[in-house]
């Protein structure tokens, strides 16, 4: 069976019609549909069925697709034994952030990857919903993702998922509020406040349900913010309180003070998610082993501070 055409399945498998892959392949959805059936009459076996007005794959498809992911595995595991082989790390990948995490981590790396030679990576920002995530690897070799801990969205996708870091979310007052003399706070401190809120489906609005009910109410949100800039410039003009990212935030003003919260969960996990033939590539290791590097770095950092 043809390589190329095991590959078209898979993006089958994955995007969930001819059209979705024939845009992501740069092919017409009529030269994808001839290729899955040069693909069937290898195989002997329908491996597509009619769904309405578009294709779905049988059970003999589905079972196909998944190999045509392990044969796509053990190709880049063969090309980066090679590239180890040259000490040839060199290519392009393509990268999807989300802001917080792009303003703080990637000009460092993208800094420290600048020495390697033939190495480029193209980077660009995202704040998609949480279940968007996973679909996004179709699309880019690395995705930068974040979940609150112990939530996988991206479980059973057959993804690989490389912890970064797990950041606290504090919550950001404004430098006058009541509590802001406080070393922490709790959830009763807070529910009678007016809260900036994330747009629904953000990880962010599962802690504040629980701080609703931890605190025995529900809180007011006033305004939905994916940007943590206009989130910050609302709290420091003192229209509402929010989570705030303790590592990858922006810069402070003396306007916002952050404080711990107590008695809930607030923390995200930040993790790189990556396709497992993408992830055998030498290239693309090698941007992820910066991106741990530095993630470790910045913990680290905000540690000592804390400490200090």
């Amino acid at each position: 069976m043809d390589v190329r055409r095991l590959d078209l399945l898979r993006e089958l498998a994955e995007r969930g019609s001819v059209t979705a892959v024939a845009e992501a392949t740069g092919r017409t959805p009529s030269a994808v549909s001839q290729q899955l059936k040069v693909l069937e009459r290898e195989a002997g076996m329908p491996l597509t069925e009619r769904s309405g007005r578009g294709l779905a794959l049988t059970s003999a498809g589905h079972a196909l697709a998944r190999s045509a992911a392990d044969v796509a595995i053990a190709l880049e595991r063969a090309s980066a034994v090679w590239d180890e082989f040259r000490n040839d790390p060199g290519g392009e990948v393509s990268l999807l952030t989300f802001p917080t995490v792009g303003a703080t981590l990637l000009p460092g790396v993208l800094t420290d990857l600048s020495e390697v030679a033939g190495l480029v990576v193209r980077c660009t920002d995202l704040d998609p919903e949480l279940a968007e995530f996973p679909d996004l690897t179709a699309d880019y070799d690395i995705v930068l993702a974040h979940t609150m801990p112990g939530v996988l969205p991206w479980g059973g996708r057959g993804l690989k998922a490389i912890p970064l870091v797990t950041e606290p979310l504090d919550i950001g007052l404004p430098g006058g509020h009541r509590l802001a003399a406080r070393s922490y706070v709790t959830p009763t401190d807070l529910v009678d406040d007016t809260w900036l809120g994330v747009p629904p489906g953000f990880p962010f609005e599962r802690i504040l349900h629980a701080i609703e009910q931890e605190g025995g109410k529900r809180v007011d949100v006033s305004q939905r913010f994916s940007d943590m800039r206009i989130v910050e410039a609302f709290i420091e003009a003192g229209l509402g309180i929010a989570f705030v990212p303790r590592f990858t935030s922006g810069t402070m003003t003396t306007g916002v003070v952050l404080k711990p919260i107590r008695g809930v969960v607030s923390a995200r996990q930040i993790v790189a998610l990556v396709r497992p033939d993408v992830a055998e590539r030498l290239a693309v290791r090698t941007v992820l082993d910066a991106l741990v590097a530095h993630a470790g770095r910045l913990e680290q950092a905000h540690s000592a501070g804390a400490a200090s």
